[in-house]
């Protein structure tokens, strides 16, 4: 099966010939068998055999030596015999029984034909065939990443994966925030408390019979909302640059979703309950018409947007009418009432704007949805800042990003509040 004959030798005396690597002399450490050897005529007919008659052992001890072979500018002398040590061995691999397989006193992992994926899933296929050289070019071919593991990089991507965002819908849906004064702790919004009224007045009559204004001030508390991250002078200096914005980053998101947070908690303190009603699309229907009306009797002005959360968000989704074609979530609806979409956190629900807070409570319940007239909350807010400073005792780094809100409610029923049956 092996018939190209290979020599292991430490080289003494060599010369570089053109390219060539010249030994004139070396010192032999193994012989080994292989199937292609470094010079073509290098073959031999038997490696180890009973001899069977006389012509057999003439033609081992012809094997015994070779004659000096000549490929290009490259010389082999004539190889020597033997040693008798090795001899031994060679006689003693004669002598085997029935399930032991002679070893070879040396091997060398067979030069492989395996260069493309196509010879290598060739001889894979004949190795669970049987054939004992494709096993073995295919078990010199593993360069798995398990037998290899040096060369097996963890590859990074720059794009980091977070659940966080700088989107604060209740807040849009309230017209957004006004600029907060650089100074004082408490924000006083005038109020009307009280309109003053017009009557017939007959002439020269006394007008003082009708109503003149009153007014006060609602006051909102200036809070501040903070966020912090301490890091490393190393992983300041040794990371990856897009570390510190990724880190900002994070910061504002933190901000925005506690500032949302902060709004949606003063509408549940402030707003006014609205009737009870199903978790259905007939007690939305209810909620959005009695509700939208009635924020008009409170404040003169027309409510603009629907909060809900992703749960009611859901439900809008989901629901269909009694021939189960859906209301809100249709391609060509006939009886829509607004649209909502999976893709979008914007739509309609019955005229009014929608906006998908995930901010809101979890489930349909109380307070999983608002109905808002702007102008009925004061939303005052300053820049986000930014702090750093170092720590000398550790070098550590801290980093605060924090800014100041105040939200004061000016008309109750102005903002409509989901109530569960």
């Amino acid at each position: 099966m092996r018939d190209g004959f290979s020599v292991g030798v430490l080289a003494e005396k060599y010369k570089n010939v053109d390219g060539v690597l010249v030994i004139s002399a070396s010192a032999l450490k193994e012989v080994s068998l292989v199937t292609d050897p470094a010079i073509a005529s290098a073959k031999v007919a038997v490696a180890a055999s009973e001899p069977e008659d006389s012509e057999s052992e003439a033609s081992a001890e012809e094997a015994e030596t070779t004659t000096p072979t000549t490929q290009g500018e490259n010389e082999m002398e004539s190889t020597p015999a033997v040693p008798e040590a090795a001899a031994e061995a060679v006689e003693a691999s004669k002598v085997v029984t029935a399930t032991e397989t002679p070893r070879p006193l040396y091997f060398t992992t067979p030069r492989s034909p395996i260069q493309t994926p196509g010879a290598y899933l060739e001889h894979t296929i004949k190795a669970k065939m049987g054939n004992e050289d494709s096993r073995q070019y295919v078990a010199a071919a593993d360069d798995s990443f398990s037998t290899n593991p040096a060369f097996s990089p963890v590859s990074y991507v720059r794009d980091v994966a977070t659940n966080t965002t700088l989107i604060r819908p209740t807040i849009d849906a309230c017209g957004g925030s006004r600029p907060l004064n650089s100074y004082g702790m408490t924000v006083s919004i005038p109020k009307i408390t009280a309109n003053s009224t017009a009557a017939t007045v007959a002439e020269g009559g006394d007008p003082t019979g009708t109503t003149a204004i009153t007014s006060a001030y609602v006051n909102a508390t200036v809070i501040k909302k903070m966020g912090f991250q301490r890091y490393s002078v190393e992983l300041l200096d040794r990371s990856d640059p897009s570390f510190y914005e990724i880190m900002l980053q994070n910061l504002r998101d933190a901000y925005a979703q506690a500032t949302d947070e902060y709004v949606i908690a003063q509408i549940t303190a402030g707003g006014t309950q609205a009737t009870a009603v199903a978790a259905d699309s007939a007690g939305i229907i209810s909620f959005v018409s009695k509700e939208s009306a009635a924020a008009y009797s409170a404040t003169k002005r027309t409510a603009t947007a629907y909060v809900a959360g992703v749960s009611q968000w859901s439900l809008l989704m989901g629901a269909t009418d009694t021939t189960g074609r859906p209301i809100y979530n249709a391609i060509q609806p006939m009886n829509a009432a607004g649209t909502t979409s999976p893709t979008s956190l914007r739509g309609n629900v019955m005229g009014l704007d929608l906006y998908v807070d995930a901010n809101m409570v979890s489930t349909t319940i109380d307070e999983s949805a608002f109905i808002i007239e702007p102008r009925s909350i004061e939303i005052f807010e300053s820049p986000a800042l930014t702090l750093s400073a170092n720590v000398p005792t550790s070098g550590e780094i801290e980093l605060a990003l924090y800014g100041y809100i105040a939200a004061g409610v000016t008309f109750a029923g102005g903002l409509r509040r989901f109530n569960l049956t």
